[in-house]
């Protein structure tokens, strides 16, 4: 039997997907995306965790003919520990697959390669040196975070980008933890921080720094400051009321209908023309023919003094 789906709750815009995805990281999405493309460089897509599917759906519109793009969740699956099992039944309780696929058919016209599993799956499925792009916003645990940068080592080509989801919020200190530790002991290197992501490669980072140092300082609406911490040089973005970046409505979308035509005013009345009132002339005509005579001859007299 065909599903019947209620296109009422479907979204209609980037924005109507749940999920976590700021104005500044889509921007810089999209930069780093198309700068990739415009270099020549080649390559997968990858995003580990994808909750209802707004980064994927947003990463989705990059992926180019010879490529392709693999995203990875537990979805309702068990969790691999009792740690990761709590954590997804608070978190994440009223994630599932199917919500996650609807979501991105309402914007694409086919899925990407979904593992529906732990994180650690991508390892043994995704082809080692393949990837120019990867999005790490699984788990939130140091022992699964700290798998998944590796998982993103393994399968970025030379010159590929890892994005770290949550590398400072107050409640995902093994984030952080896992994330600074690719820092300092495994030759990741930052490219940029956000509030919420941290950019990196484990290649030069200094060509793309330059470039994006150049872009923001062009725009108004993102704090730029730069610091050194560790031999590295830290870029650091802060949006400053920053719109998200136009992105194509779903097919779901419809035009709001176009305003009604305002109603024509009504016709300004036609002044009457000085003269006999229409009284007066129907008197005229039933008077008897000797007084009509005698009127007329006074009227035209009156007309002849004027």
């Amino acid at each position: 039997m065909t599903a019947v789906h209620d296109t009422e709750r479907l979204p209609r815009e980037l924005g109507d997907v749940r999920g976590w995805f700021p104005a500044l990281d889509q921007l810089l999405f999209e930069w780093v995306l198309t700068r990739q493309e415009a270099g020549g460089d080649h390559g997968d897509l990858l995003e580990l965790g994808v909750y209802l599917g707004k980064s994927a759906i947003f990463v989705g519109r990059h992926v180019r003919p010879g490529e392709a793009f693999t995203v990875c969740d537990l979805f309702e699956s068990d969790a691999p520990d009792q740690a990761n099992n709590a954590e997804t039944s608070k978190s994440y309780a009223t994630l599932t697959r199917a919500a996650f696929e609807e979501n991105y058919l309402s914007f694409h016209d086919a899925l990407p390669t979904v593992l529906q599993g732990p994180s650690s799956l991508a390892g043994d499925r995704v082809k080692p040196d393949s990837c120019r792009f990867v999005h790490v916003d699984a788990s939130h645990l140091y022992e699964h975070v700290e798998g998944d940068i590796r998982t993103a080592r393994e399968v970025l080509k030379p010159g590929g980008v890892v994005v770290l989801d949550d590398f400072r919020s107050e409640h995902t200190p093994g984030v952080s933890v896992a994330a600074w530790e690719a820092v300092l002991n495994r030759g990741l290197h930052p490219i940029c921080l956000t509030t919420q992501k941290l950019y990196g490669t484990w290649d030069d980072p200094g060509p793309v720094q330059d470039e994006l140092i150049a872009m923001i300082k062009e725009r108004s609406d993102c704090h730029l400051s730069v610091q050194d911490a560790a031999g590295n040089r830290l870029v650091r973005l802060k949006s400053k009321g920053m719109a998200a970046p136009e992105f194509p409505p779903s097919r779901h979308w419809t035009p709001p209908p176009a305003p009604s035509p305002a109603p024509a005013a009504p016709a300004a009345p036609v002044p009457a023309k000085p003269g006999r009132s229409r009284a007066a002339r129907i008197a005229v005509d039933v008077l008897p023919p000797v007084v009509t005579r005698a009127v007329r001859r006074s009227r035209a007299a009156r007309r002849g003094t004027l």
